[in-house]
């Protein structure tokens, strides 16, 4: 019984980590009132530099650090679309979905002699489940160190935009980006700066998968889990703590279908692999309506515009 208690536990936290970065990336974008479904399209691309960093330097760590640098550089073309020449947000979003796995195709292409998926890579190191633990029940857990560093990015996000003036600023911008305007705060660059902070965390979101997780590049390496993290900003009312909480649940759903694929429950392993999507879809009904986005969330800012 602790042994598979303790397996679910691990399994669902290590999933959950890619979400978590993914939908703190949604949190602080939306929070300055620019919409990001590109979060999808970031993560393939931390997926892939991470994945081909730590393959063509054999070092995890600057494979990680390389993802998050690739993110938030195709995040700058949300900004410029959304910020900077005020374009509908969603369009530009879905626009980055599409890019994001051709370039990471492209690349992979380019690094693998045609292939579109890696060798088996170096991975980050895991800080539970080896040394002192091995042979014990507590192995079962078998976390990896992007598990306590995406507990300590959902902290620092909830500081810096509930306890720092630079975070009501944030906060502010995407509530009355007016009211902000008249007050100093530059309201463009604010956002454009978030816009790039969630590429970052979306990259570190791939990263965490191919670092993490299967230890290779794929196509479906992501295979929406950067909606399911956009699920997760909405079910979490676009709150770091909230969101993260979400994405445990998500992460629980992924265990499940981990641990049931084993043969312990006979349902087909096809009905099995829709569980989180259908978890997803289940939340956005419920919840999308009672969920109150901030003000400006999706509306452009004009300048002295009534």
């Amino acid at each position: 019984m602790l042994n598979n208690l303790l397996l679910l536990i691990g399994i669902t936290l290590m999933y959950s980590t890619p979400l978590v970065f993914g939908a703190l990336g949604g949190v602080i974008s939306e929070r300055s009132g620019v919409v990001n479904i590109g979060i999808e399209g970031m993560m393939t691309i931390g997926a892939l530099a991470g994945a081909a960093v730590s393959f063509l330097t054999g070092n995890a760590w600057l494979g990680f650090f390389a993802a998050g640098a690739a993110g938030a550089a195709f995040s700058v073309l949300h900004a410029v679309a959304a910020v900077t020449f005020k374009a509908d947000q969603n369009v530009s979003g879905i626009a980055l979905n599409l890019l994001g796995p051709g370039i990471a195709l492209f690349v992979a292409r380019l690094i693998w002699n045609g292939g579109t998926q890696s060798p088996s890579i170096e991975t980050l190191p895991k800080i539970l489940g080896r040394g002192a633990l091995a042979g014990t029940p507590w192995a079962n857990l078998n976390v990896d160190v992007t598990v306590p560093i995406g507990m300590a990015a959902a902290l620092v996000v909830w500081f810096v935009l509930y306890r720092t003036k630079w975070g009501l600023r944030v906060r502010a911008v995407g509530e009355h980006p007016a009211a902000a305007d008249t007050l100093g705060i530059n309201v463009s660059r604010t956002r454009f700066i978030c816009v790039v902070l969630s590429g970052m965390f979306a990259g570190f979101g791939g990263a965490s998968i191919t670092l993490a997780i299967i230890s290779q590049f794929t196509q479906t390496a992501v295979a929406g889990q950067g909606f399911i993290a956009l699920a997760a900003v909405i079910f979490g009312k676009w709150t770091p703590h909230g969101s993260y909480g979400a994405c445990l649940l998500f992460g629980a759903a992924q265990a499940l279908v981990i641990i049931l694929g084993g043969g312990v429950v006979p349902i087909p392993s096809e009905l099995l692999a829709c569980l989180p999507y259908l978890m997803t879809l289940v939340i956005l009904v419920l919840f999308v309506g009672r969920s109150v986005a901030p003000a400006a969330d999706g509306v452009p800012y004009e300048k002295g515009a009534r």
